[in-house]
């Protein structure tokens, strides 16, 4: 089933003529619960790897655990609508904890299914995102890594490998994604309106315009920032929002260029300023505004990949224009 962003609840170049000039395209990934297959793009689904080709590990020092989740249990507790039961973790010197930690497959895309999607390294057009499971250091920071693949190679590999290593209990229930197709869908965006990100009088202008809005409609009136600009959840291009963090910039580390934005990974495909966003075939067609996400809106729609990142923030996977082999940056925000 596809999936359709309903209208803008304003025309926002109709009330900001001036944002024409930075109207940009991102694509929605819409992840939903599904049966992905290696050769499809998704989230949480088997990677095309080859069998043979070393896995992904993390070799920096972890933070150490105390329990964790088993990954059959925590798949079993989802089936049954329950919450798994946590487990002491394994003695000290067992895999996971002391030696390299396996990766664990997030996403991976095909520029062939996600419209703009940045081409890699030497024209690479899949892109493989992990994360390690376990934590790093006393303020539990997180690890990440892109693996860039050109398709036509990979696929010439006389095995694929079935069943990557893993550890034995993961520390949180949402360390599994849950396995999700995509519905790729390209929409219009606007740059988060604060700092620098687009001209001052103009934010101003945005922000005048948001408290008339609520005066005159209440705090269900459209708002720039939730409304109007960045779409929630899974995305590939477009603009990075900045509500944790406000804007800030990302260069590269090895050459100084301003880096742009890959893509952005996000726990929520919905929240309660963001409801407008949520797709026409995601909603109760015989009701109106809020109202008719209510029915529809179960864990499958807001929360389908069972990720999370840092405490309810978009993960922001941003590569330098000038050489995308140079490393990526990180942002939660």
């Amino acid at each position: 089933m596809t999936r359709t962003t309903p209208d803008r609840p304003v025309s926002v170049e109709a009330v900001f003529p001036e944002l024409a000039p930075y109207r940009g395209r991102t694509t929605r990934l819409h992840p939903r619960p599904g049966r992905p297959g290696m050769r499809d793009s998704h989230v949480g689904g088997p990677m095309l790897w080859p069998d043979g080709e070393p896995w992904p590990v993390c070799t920096e020092p972890h933070q150490r655990e105390t329990e964790g989740y088993a990954r059959d249990e925590i798949l079993s507790a989802r089936a049954a609508g329950t919450w798994p039961q946590s487990r002491p973790w394994p003695a000290a010197g067992t895999p996971g904890e002391d030696g390299p930690v396996p990766f664990v497959g997030l996403a991976q895309f095909f520029r062939r299914d996600v419209p703009g999607l940045a081409p890699g390294p030497d024209g690479a057009d899949l892109v493989q995102l992990f994360r390690c499971p376990l934590t790093h250091g006393p303020y539990l920071e997180r690890r990440y890594r892109l693996r860039w693949r050109r398709t036509r190679e990979t696929e010439r590999a006389e095995r694929f490998l079935t069943t990557p290593p893993e550890v034995p209990l993961l520390r949180w229930e949402h360390e599994l994604p849950e396995p999700c197709v995509l519905h790729p869908e390209e929409v219009d965006t606007y740059p988060w309106a604060e700092g620098d990100t687009l001209p001052a009088a103009l934010i101003a202008r945005i922000d005048a315009w948001e408290d008339a809005q609520e005066s005159e409609q209440g705090p269900g009136a459209a708002n720039y920032q939730s409304d109007l600009s960045i779409p929630p959840g899974w995305r590939v291009g477009g603009f990075p929002s900045w509500a944790s963090t406000g804007p800030m910039a990302v260069d590269c580390a090895s050459c100084a260029t301003p880096m742009r934005l890959l893509l952005t990974a996000g726990g929520d495909e919905m929240d309660a300023d963001s409801h407008s966003w949520v797709p026409l075939e995601d909603r109760e067609p015989s009701l109106r505004g809020r109202a008719s996400i209510r029915g529809r809106s179960g864990r499958s729609v807001a929360q389908p990949t069972r990720l999370r990142f840092g405490r309810d923030r978009d993960l922001h996977v941003f590569t330098c224009p000038a050489d995308p082999g140079h490393p990526p940056r990180w942002v939660l925000a």
